[in-house]
């Protein structure tokens, strides 16, 4: 029996997707639950596992091509594994077959062709009629619909993000926003910047200055458009500090033995981070809040992001309530998501929501950067790598000592430039002292 292989449903805002690498080919047998085919989504990569045992008849979406949730991507027929001594067999049977072809088609050959475009021909009016029900059939919650009314816009122009494209209250204030920021324009407006083109460039074959023209993959298309309507939705403002490191660096040198040795896991400097802002952001909670229309959420327990490179780009898995973490569930935590990350393993569950973020462009070697928010949070800070310089000692003699940079990305709507610099100055204050930690102060 033939089973169809269909793009599973991978979270509530995933309604497209790209397709990887198919593992097998076709004319491959599969067991159950053998992986047949990478997925990539805006968020990660999900592997689909064979539904049960058989033979890969058909590949129906090839690598690269985008798909939607619950199409059908390929064939799979039902079955036990061929036995190794039959295979010679089957193709004889085969051979025999393909001889005797010729006289038993040529008995009505026309007839058969002009059969076939009328049953093709259905086929697209089917197709069009399934994506005209989408737009017809767009649900506006109650409260959404109340927005876009205050505001004007009409609810055909909003992207919903609920399930089955549902507008939420959240579509509609952000469209309600942009359509009171936005300047009324004299002409045509040009298509956002994740608007996929009419066809894809031409790439240059001049010898010497050829180009490779490749698709966005939807984790890099979702990356693009978050940072515009980061930088396009809200004030950002970046403060900047300096840390000594030389306590964190003689304290994480004379324990890092004993640290691996008792809990199995290296003793980095990002643990040290995640505990001094998890003591910032109680001082300052203001950091640790979002904007809701007209209203501000103060969220009373911190969901840290920590910045990681995977193999497809960046990656922001989040450390929950990260207050309530030890510094060796810290570092366990975030080397398992850096090894995850690099297989594109990390789960969507691991990667949603967050209510601060820590980015480390220091192990790249950046000096100094200005990290862009993530939506819908409020601030991001940026560690920055450690670079002997020198400095005035308290006795007013000059010494090299290692410091860092360290910068605080924040939305200046929610966030004044006071509780910035007091925010950054506790971290600082934390971590030339970092005795501090286990005194809370």
């Amino acid at each position: 029996m033939a089973v169809e292989l269909k793009v599973p449903q991978s979270g509530e805002s995933i309604t497209e997707v790209q397709i990887g690498e198919w593992r097998k080919a076709e004319g491959d047998y599969v067991e159950v639950d053998e992986v047949l085919v990478e997925i990539e989504t805006d968020k990660a990569a999900i592997e689909l596992p064979a539904p049960s045992s058989g033979i890969l008849k058909k590949i129906l979406k090839k690598n690269g091509e985008e798909a939607a949730v619950g199409d059908v991507i390929g064939m799979l027929e039902e079955g036990e594994a061929p036995a190794e001594d039959s295979k010679p067999a089957e193709k004889a049977e085969k051979a025999e077959k393909t001889e005797k072809a010729p006289p038993e088609k040529s008995e009505a050959p026309k007839q058969e062709k002009s059969e076939k475009p009328a049953k093709t021909a259905e086929k697209p009016a089917k197709a069009a009629e399934k994506t005209a029900k989408p737009e017809t059939e767009q649900r506006v919650m109650p409260a959404a619909q109340r927005i876009l009314s205050q505001a004007g816009v009409d609810a055909s122009e909003v992207e919903g993000t609920g399930p089955g494209g549902r507008v939420l209250k959240e579509d509609a204030q952000r469209a309600a926003d942009e359509a009171q920021a936005a300047p009324k324009p004299a002409s045509k407006p040009a298509a956002p910047a994740d608007e996929a083109p009419s066809a894809p460039p031409e790439p240059s074959d001049e010898p010497g200055r050829e180009e490779e023209v490749v698709p966005m993959t939807p984790m890099r298309k979702a990356i693009a458009r978050n940072l515009v309507y980061a930088q396009q939705n809200a004030a950002l403002l970046t403060t900047f500090n300096e840390i000594d490191m030389s306590a964190v660096m003689e304290m994480r040198s004379h324990f890092k033995d004993a640290f691996l040795k008792k809990h199995g896991v290296k003793l980095g400097f990002m643990s040290f981070f995640v505990k001094a802002s998890v003591e910032a952001l109680k001082a300052i909670p203001a950091v640790n809040a979002r904007i809701d229309g007209n209203h501000i959420v103060y969220r009373k327990y911190n969901d840290i992001g920590i910045a990681v490179g995977g193999g497809r780009g960046l990656v922001v898995p989040i450390l929950r309530n990260a207050e309530r973490m030890s510094f060796a569930e810290i570092e366990a935590t975030i080397a398992d998501f850096g090894e995850r990350a690099q297989k594109n393993k990390i789960d969507l569950s691991e990667l949603q929501g967050g209510t601060f973020t820590i980015s480390n462009g220091g192990i790249y070697g950046s000096m100094l950067s200005t990290p862009i928010v993530n939506a819908p949070q409020s601030g991001i800070l940026g560690m920055h790598n450690i670079q002997q310089r020198a400095v005035v000692a308290d006795d007013g003699q000059i010494v090299a000592r290692p410091m860092m940079y360290i910068a605080l990305t924040y939305d200046h709507r929610l966030v004044d430039g006071r509780e910035a610099v007091t925010f950054l100055r506790h971290i600082k204050e934390v971590l030339e002292r970092p005795e501090r930690l286990l005194l809370e102060i």
